[in-house]
């Protein structure tokens, strides 16, 4: 058995926090502070994870789900980005989470004649550079032969097309067994969990004070290091700590919408550049993922939102492309996430990057900024590399580039078997094949709930995609404690079905109330703050500007 992120692990966990020191604290649980904490516990040393929210509940859930080297970060002539984020999307594809992270074509129309060598040039030097070849090479279409692949597209929009490859990943589900393959390897990982102060030793950073949210109890916990992959919230910390860093972070909106995958009749995504960066269509199952856009946000940072302006900006550079044009209505979906873009406190380092940056404000206190999802993994390296120091002794190298996360070892097989597997478990194809793209291997443990309960192998109504297991085991394994952390993270039901899971949740709330200890008053309350939160939020969607949006979202704060 895998690790069991359940009630009954939590509650031992919360028990123990301050029996002893500890090696490491990280703060935050994105995809930077999950890879920080596996990265650190498997290197032998002892480690805590606190999250204020749920796994991946900021940027890390809100991303456009794409593992890529930055195509467009080659016209910057940031090459050794590009270089690096392809590297690792090479190890994700092969060795670290390729039951996560699938290739995914993209179709690049050309407007002009003259695009086709320098864009072709790029992508070129895109498809050899740092071990790239872990994907299919670039192709140069003709407009007819683009349109054979995209009859969607307008036949007067291009001239023609390349079509390239990238990755993508369901982020949230990534991170998260992100941070249950940290537990396995020893760490302790806590969702729910708010840092409210650091402990200080004189000026040396000690530890910090922590409120768990589920109980409203503050504990402490030593640590000989602290590690802040907070993200967004990088500048919160800036306060708290009352030490000047060398860099803040200014949040970038991006927003995505989704439409149903038959609305769109082709055989590819499509990348276009708008007039401030690229356009996205991504295939996502039975949806296409629409976006992005990138606009400054001072607002809430818990709750960012998409309004009309947004959603229409989305719209009218799509449909430049579409013989038919997409509307409001085609709409099922809409998420909103922020980029936590670093920039410099000083002249020097005044420069907006995705590049990241590690910082010791003061003794004991390592802060990681910048960067982007692909490059989670050595960011996450990097800062523990600069905790090891402050530890002395001899502690071990990163392994992290050879370490499979839960669920991909094995996965191949049972993917290369799986009109067997499908057999031998007593359900349809085309369900095990969503198992094994969501748990890899891990998925044996869904096929043990559901011989103990065939009726957990029954669809979910109003998620039809999803099996009743999934929902248990959200809750008895992966570290689902609300009603949200499952419609919203566990899986992607509140973007992934036109009523965002109102019919799905009362079900699902039915499912999990026994494994969390919910009574009918908490099972109650849960499936009304969960529609309080879809409400608002579609509320917030008809607002025109993002003061109004904030303000509409904002009703309901969870």
């Amino acid at each position: 058995m895998s690790a069991q992120l359940d009630p009954a692990y939590r509650a031992r966990a919360i028990a123990g926090l301050g029996d002893t020191e500890i090696d490491v604290l990280v703060i935050g649980g994105g995809v930077t502070g999950a890879g920080a904490a596996l990265d650190a516990a498997s290197r032998g040393l002892s480690v805590t994870l606190v999250e204020a929210r749920d796994f991946a509940a900021g940027t890390s859930s809100r991303s456009s789900k794409l593992i890529h080297g930055g195509l467009r970060y080659l016209e910057q002539y940031d090459f050794a980005l590009v270089r690096e984020a392809l590297k690792e999307r090479g190890l994700l594809l092969n060795k670290l989470a390729p039951h996560l992270v699938h290739p995914v074509s993209f179709l690049f129309p050309l407007q002009k004649h003259y695009e086709r060598f320098y864009i072709g040039a790029g992508i070129a030097l895109y498809d050899t550079m740092g071990g790239a070849r872990s994907v299919p090479m670039h192709k140069h279409l003709s407009r007819s032969k683009a349109l054979e692949l995209a009859p969607a597209l307008k036949a007067d929009a291009m001239t023609g097309a390349i079509r390239y490859y990238d990755a993508q990943v369901d982020d949230a589900r990534h991170t998260m067994m992100i941070a249950r393959t940290a537990a396995e390897h020893g760490a302790t990982v806590l969702t729910r969990t708010k840092v409210t102060g650091l402990l200080r030793d004189g000026e040396q950073v000690v530890g910090a004070r922590v409120l768990d949210l589920e109980t409203g109890l503050e504990h402490s916990i030593r640590a000989k290091t602290v590690i802040s992959a907070t993200g967004v919230w990088t500048d919160d910390m800036i306060k708290m700590t009352g030490v000047e860093f060398p860099f803040h972070v200014r949040m970038s909106k991006g927003v995505h919408i989704m439409v149903p995958r038959e609305k769109l009749d082709m055989g590819t995504g499509i990348a276009m550049k708008t007039e401030k960066s690229v356009l996205f269509v991504i295939p996502w199952a039975e949806h296409w993922i629409i976006g992005t856009t990138d606009t400054d946000w001072s607002l809430d940072k818990n709750h960012p939102t998409a309004t009309a302006g947004d959603v229409q900006y989305i719209l009218d550079h799509v449909n430049s492309l579409l013989r038919e044009p997409l509307t409001r209505a085609d709409i099922v979906g809409t998420y909103a996430g922020l980029r936590p873009l670093m920039t410099g406190a000083s002249k020097e380092t005044s420069k907006l990057s995705r590049e990241h940056a590690v910082a010791e404000p003061a003794p004991g206190l390592f802060v990681i900024a910048g960067g982007k999802y692909t490059t989670y993994r050595v960011m996450a390296a990097d800062v523990v590399n600069a905790a090891a120091e402050r530890l002395g002794g001899d502690v071990a190298p990163s392994i992290t580039a050879n370490l499979p996360i839960l669920g991909a070892t094995g996965y191949q097989d049972l993917l290369d078997r799986v009109a067997e597997v499908a057999a031998a478990a007593g359900l349809p194809e085309q369900t095990v094949t969503h198992l094994l793209g969501r748990y890899g291997s891990l998925t044996d443990e869904i096929f043990d709930l559901i011989a103990a309960d065939p009726a957990l192998g029954e669809p979910i109504p109003g998620a039809e995609d999803y099996v009743g297991a999934e929902a248990v085991y959200a809750a008895t394994h992966e570290g689902a404690l609300h009603l949200d952390d499952l419609l919203t993270r566990r899986t992607r039901i509140s973007i992934e079905v036109p009523d965002r899971g109102l019919k799905a949740a009362p079900e699902i709330a039915k499912l999990i109330a026994p494994h969390l200890g919910w009574d009918d008053e908490r099972t109650n309350a849960e499936i009304n703050r969960y529609f309080d939160r879809v409400h608002a939020e579609l509320a917030a969607n008809e607002e025109k500007d993002d003061e109004a949006a904030n303000a509409a979202r904002m009703i309901a704060v969870g």
